[in-house]
């Protein structure tokens, strides 16, 4: 009887610890992953707003806080890193703020919260595009690039465009092929900056938009192109762009370029995207 209850006693003990090493590794690992994915991104997010070496240094800055508060315990200078950590977290969200935005409205932009969004529309309305706003647009493009005649037009999604669209005049008119190629014809006052396209109405032309500093970007690639791209990569705004050199139609969406594309291609894309 003695010998059988020191044989069967091992065994729960065993099991129970292979479950507990289990249970362990894998929140480790989904902890772990989490963290590197998050870091990631907010690097990927710095990158693209010229912001990466303030980025590296504040990632040194912990690493050094970490060893010296809990590693090495060392009292003094944790102190005073501690002090620094509670008043950095401040000014840590003064310095990014515009990081910060960018970072929330781009979760709030994706696919999951554009269908929960659109939960709230009218069926009838979210079934069929909006042929007639779209036509005109991808007309003027076609015909604008024919002649050379350069280009920018943002089309408005989710996240609102309302400060781009103060910094322009104010036109808040219906979407045609001959407003939109009187706009950019070469001696409009307003040929030089972007139109903004919101609610399916023009709102305004001219528009200040920011310019990126990324340098992937092609050299043949001029102003235009670079702030299509710098609005695409703050909002999920559709920046159409028709080149004044070559006449050549490119879109900037999420930060990337789709370049020459067709008449069929831009419909095609709008129809898919117009929100």
């Amino acid at each position: 009887m003695t010998q059988a209850t020191h044989r069967t006693n091992p065994l729960p003990l065993t099991t129970s610890y292979s479950t507990a090493v289990i249970a362990f590794g894998i929140k480790d690992i989904i902890d772990i992953l989490s963290v590197a994915l998050l870091l990631f991104y907010l690097y990927k997010l710095m990158k693209e707003s010229s912001s990466a070496n303030i980025f590296g240094g504040i990632i040194v800055f912990v690493v050094v806080w970490i060893f010296v508060s809990q590693i090495f315990e060392m009292r003094l200078l944790g102190g005073i890193l501690d002090k620094l950590v509670n008043v950095g977290s401040l000014a840590l969200i003064i310095l990014f703020q515009e990081e910060i935005r960018q970072f929330f409205s781009t979760i709030g932009s994706r696919r999951s919260s554009r269908f929960l969004m659109r939960l709230f529309r009218r069926t009838e309305e979210a079934a069929q595009p909006h042929r007639e706003e779209i036509m005109p647009i991808v007309m003027a493009c076609i015909s604008m690039g024919k002649q050379k005649v350069g280009a920018l037009i943002v089309i408005e999604q989710q996240v609102g465009l309302s400060e781009y669209i103060r910094s322009g005049d104010i036109i808040d008119a219906h979407i045609t092929q001959r407003l939109i190629e009187n706009i950019f014809f070469k001696n409009s006052p307003l040929h030089d900056g972007g139109m903004i396209i919101s609610h399916n109405h023009i709102s305004a032309a001219g528009c200040i938009l920011p310019i990126s500093h990324d340098t992937d970007i092609p050299k043949s690639l001029g102003l235009r192109h670079r702030a299509a791209l710098g609005i695409s990569q703050k909002t999920d705004c559709i920046a159409i762009i028709v080149s004044e050199e070559t006449g050549n139609i490119s879109i900037a969406e999420n930060g990337q370029f789709r370049l020459r594309l067709t008449g069929e291609e831009l419909e095609s894309i709008l129809t898919k995207k117009w929100v």
